[in-house]
């Protein structure tokens, strides 16, 4: 018999889970408070340049997931892409990731991998042995000049707050490199869908078992009226804030135009603390295949998230930590009820780790219906 479910969220979360059990014959309907699908990934094409525009900021796939970079080719061709940032710090440009370029460039030298990496070690602050915070973590791993060169000054921007007061676990996902690599990932695949990433999910959720309705509100007060709700939507939100407020840093873009190649590469970063924006995206760039003489690029700058912004990053501090556990508490008492993805269990996710995490749930969500079993409150556990 089949099950009458509902995604909320028409993003990569509800597409996946939604598909998947469509698939197994499940009547599918998927709601959005937005008027397009894809979520914070979604593209368009500018009407007067012809550029494909990623309305809420870039999204560049890369993935070491064979099944997932499988499963989006099938729904949209993905051509190759390679993410190479570039920073404009103390009135150079400079690349990133830290690279052997960028030292010998920073430091005015000619150094060999085995001479540089030596001069990094020296520049170290090798007092620090167990770092705690962002800034012990930089300082114990580049020293203090590429320190405040590439991370201090973004990082205050994009987060709002003292480095020292951000774990260093924030760091760790930004690498330094001893050769001339400028490739920002390391994954095996890595490529842009050539249509964009809108049409890729409005093919996931093209299956007759999906019914899809935009710009519709769900109201957690009618679950019952379900089978069961993937919830992608923010964690505090499913329950009306009742505890508080989870903290999110959102985004402002601020469009501009120009004609012909204004900045010469997809992502420029802006280290300095004294320009307001962390970065510029020229979007055309993200499509290297395409020509066009106009261009469309933002000005991207952070701040804290209000009532009516779009959050984008969970801050995930210490009192964030502990309102997540009371709202992971609260949770656990809800029926029929699925908290899924970037929102709904308060984590940062790449979009391959949102469609691996889907295509579990989903998964998981037939076979415990099999088993005649409750499915878990949660895709990944938030804590």
């Amino acid at each position: 018999m089949a099950d009458k479910v509902i995604m909320v969220g028409a993003g990569l979360s509800g597409a996946v889970i939604g598909r998947v059990l469509a698939e197994a014959g499940h009547a599918v309907t998927v709601v959005d408070t937005r008027a397009h699908v894809a979520g914070n990934c979604h593209t368009q094409r500018d009407p007067d340049t012809g550029v494909l525009v990623h309305v809420y900021g870039p999204h560049i796939f890369h993935t070491d997931d064979t099944q997932v970079w499988d499963y989006v080719n099938s729904f949209e061709t993905f051509l190759p892409y390679r993410n190479r940032v570039k920073s404009t710090s103390q009135g150079q440009v400079f690349s990133l990731p830290i690279n052997l370029h960028t030292i010998n460039q920073f430091f005015g030298r000619t150094m060999r991998p085995d001479e540089a990496r030596a001069f990094i070690a020296a520049q170290a602050d090798q007092t620090i042995t167990n770092p705690q915070t962002f800034e012990e973590q930089a300082l114990a791993f580049v020293g203090r000049d590429l320190y405040e060169a590439f991370f201090k000054g973004y990082t205050e921007k994009q987060w709002g707050c003292s480095p020292t007061d951000l774990p260093a676990s924030v760091l760790k996902r930004l690498p330094v490199r001893f050769n001339y690599d400028d490739n920002y990932f390391f994954h095996k695949y890595q490529g842009m869908p050539q249509n964009g990433y809108t049409p890729m999910v409005a093919r996931i959720l093209d299956h007759p078992g999906i019914d899809v309705h935009l710009e519709t509100e769900f109201d957690p007060d009618t679950a019952k009226d379900w089978d069961h709700v993937f919830w992608s939507g923010p964690l505090d939100g499913y329950f009306n804030y009742k505890l508080g407020r989870l903290g999110y840093r959102t985004l402002d873009f601020e469009e501009f135009r120009a004609e012909g190649d204004w900045q010469g590469c997809a992502v420029m970063n802006y280290g300095d603390a004294d320009v307001p924006y962390t970065r510029i995206t020229e979007h055309k760039h993200f499509a290297p295949w395409e020509e066009h003489q106009g261009s469309v690029l933002y000005r991207e700058s952070a701040r804290a998230c209000g009532e009516d912004d779009i959050p984008y990053y969970p801050i995930r501090m210490v009192a964030e930590k502990a309102l997540l556990r009371d709202y992971v508490d609260l949770a656990a008492s809800a029926r029929n009820v699925t908290f899924v993805g970037r929102l709904g269990t308060y984590r940062y996710l790449d979009m391959d780790v949102t469609i691996r995490e889907a295509l579990d749930t989903g998964a998981a969500w037939l076979a415990a219906r099999a088993a005649g079993h409750q499915p878990p409150v949660f895709s990944k556990d938030p804590l």
